[in-house]
């Protein structure tokens, strides 16, 4: 099956490092989602990305095709929650994984 990132970007330079407790609340449910995600085995690995020019999440996942892979991140709560929150999606041809 095929692998794809999910590239998670902030409404705003500044987050998380400046989240309202609604945003921190907000983002319990979208671990909650993604952890769930990855024991279904859909999701590899997910994670925040600290750059100079600021943050942004990943989801390394695999899927059966790219609309499947975007599914996955619409149904992130915070993409349902419409707050500014968007994802980009890429395909990875090919990928090495460390065995189990």
């Amino acid at each position: 099956m095929p692998y794809f990132l999910l590239r998670l970007s902030p409404p705003r330079p500044a987050f998380p490092f400046d989240a309202t407790e609604a945003e921190k609340a907000l983002f319990g449910e979208h671990a909650a989602y993604w952890i769930a995600r990855a024991d279904a085995g859909e999701a590899i690995a997910v994670g925040p990305v600290f750059e100079a020019s600021g943050a942004w999440g990943l989801a390394l996942v695999e899927a059966a095709d790219e609309a499947a892979a975007l599914a996955l991140g619409e149904a992130d709560p915070v993409i349902r929650a419409r707050t500014g929150f968007s994802y980009a999606v890429s395909t990875v041809p090919s990928l090495i994984l460390r065995p189990h």
